[in-house]
């Protein structure tokens, strides 16, 4: 961690942001510590909340249905310090902070970034686009794109997320290295 011309602390990596939210976050929120997930636009913070106590054998309509309502509650309660948090993170660290909640395998993200990213492409793979557009997967090719980014995500989850683990990695070697 370093200051700010002001003197106020800069979190730097994202181990400090995560210890920052860990220690910042009131006791009490949520069942476990937060779940921070960072790139370099946006932090996203999400906790797991108890599940809702419902009748003796209620049906799947009615655990969705309590989810849902315990994630809005936690998201009107906590709405002014949520606010607090993340606008003295946005200057600690110069990202947008998101919040959401996770109760039993849902996890519900309030308000997120949807951040905009400029590529070059050429006609084939422009012709996959239109192709999603097309058949109705999708109605731009922004949307297209984005979908495309999901499937590679959700079926190749292993093999990003051994990708990641080697550029902490090279970020971990790097910052052993001798300074030039």
């Amino acid at each position: 961690m370093r200051t700010t011309g002001g003197g106020s602390p800069r979190l730097q990596s994202d181990e400090e942001v995560r210890g920052w939210f860990s220690g910042r976050i009131p006791d009490g929120w949520f069942t476990a510590g937060p779940h921070v997930r960072l790139d370099r636009d946006e932090i996203i913070v999400t906790g797991d909340l108890d599940e809702a106590a419902l009748e003796e054998g209620a049906g799947d309509d009615a655990r969705a249905a309590a989810r849902v309502a315990r994630v809005k509650r936690f998201r009107e309660e906590t709405r002014d310090q949520r606010i607090r948090i993340a606008t003295e993170a946005e200057h600690l660290t110069g990202r947008k902070v998101s919040w959401g909640a996770t109760v039993g395998e849902d996890t519900y993200l309030f308000t997120n970034l949807a951040v905009p990213v400029m590529t070059r492409l050429r006609m084939s793979e422009r012709g996959v686009l239109d192709t999603l557009i097309e058949a109705g997967v999708a109605r731009s090719r922004s949307e297209a794109l984005a979908w495309c980014v999901r499937l590679v995500g959700r079926h190749q989850a292993e093999w990003i997320e051994q990708l990641r683990d080697a550029v902490q990695t090279v970020d971990r070697v790097r910052s052993e290295g001798p300074d030039l």
